[in-house]
């Protein structure tokens, strides 16, 4: 046991931190270039949540619209990079105006909620991704199995849950297995774009797109959750005022 504790230290010591070796030039600067890119769609994103309280747009067809953007991320050749950067951009604000309405609700509710539930999605992001970068190569590539199983796992029991009905208890199962596999995503994903950039695979659009899909994915899971505790403090709270 002390001998894991000691390799385990030993490997993640602050020199580890900055040890970039693995990564080469070209490679780091595409990171630089993917992370720039998704910082933008995050903006664009703040931008649709920001129409859709101003002109309440958010809804079906903002999904739909957001489905058919990263179609035609995934579709035009990247030798076309500005007109599929406008197609990320646009994707970001139709996703942002999709998920409007989970804002606008804690606004209403607790302003509070949505700087603390981004400011934390922001640092497991960034925890998340940088150990996946300071990692060994391919060292969490084994995780894609393990995540595309419990994603399956998601699915069905959404499905199921649609057809026969959800309770509480299987609710908050399907939102914390939904943040873990996000989140795992997002190890997983940033290892796989530095593989893919080792490659000759330096699609900066495509890459952000899967980051900023994993961002979104943890960021919402992660303003539910908190919605709800503090819902139910609050619930607590004047069950208490009104015995006492």
């Amino acid at each position: 046991m002390e001998a894991f504790f000691e390799g385990q230290a030993g490997s993640w010591s602050y020199d580890s931190l900055k040890n970039f070796r693995q990564i080469s030039t070209s490679v780091q600067k595409h990171l630089r270039l993917v992370y720039l890119t998704l910082c933008s769609a995050l903006v664009a994103s703040a931008a649709g949540v920001y129409l859709h309280i101003l002109f309440n747009i958010g809804g079906i067809l903002t999904m739909l619209g957001c489905f058919a953007g990263i179609t035609f991320v995934m579709n035009t050749p990247p030798s076309e990079n500005r007109k599929r950067l406008g197609y990320l951009m646009a994707t970001a604000v139709l996703e942002g105006a999709s998920i409007g309405p989970l804002f606008e609700l804690i606004l209403d509710f607790d302003p509070r909620i949505l700087v603390t539930g981004f400011v934390g999605t922001s640092l497991a992001f960034a925890c998340f991704s940088g150990a996946a970068i300071v990692s060994k190569r391919r060292e969490f590539l084994y995780l894609g199995g393990l995540l595309s199983a419990g994603f399956s796992v998601l699915f069905w029991m959404r499905f199921a849950s649609f057809i026969f009905g959800s309770s509480a208890s299987m609710f908050n199962f399907e939102l914390y297995l939904g943040l873990l596999i996000f989140l795992g995503y997002i190890v997983f994903d940033t290892q796989e774009i530095i593989e893919k950039a080792h490659h000759g695979d330096l699609d900066y659009v495509k890459h952000a797109l899967t980051l900023f899909t994993d961002f979104i994915a943890v960021l919402v899971r992660i303003l539910v959750i908190m919605l709800k505790n503090s819902a139910e403090k609050k619930r607590e709270e004047n069950k208490r005022k009104k015995r006492s």
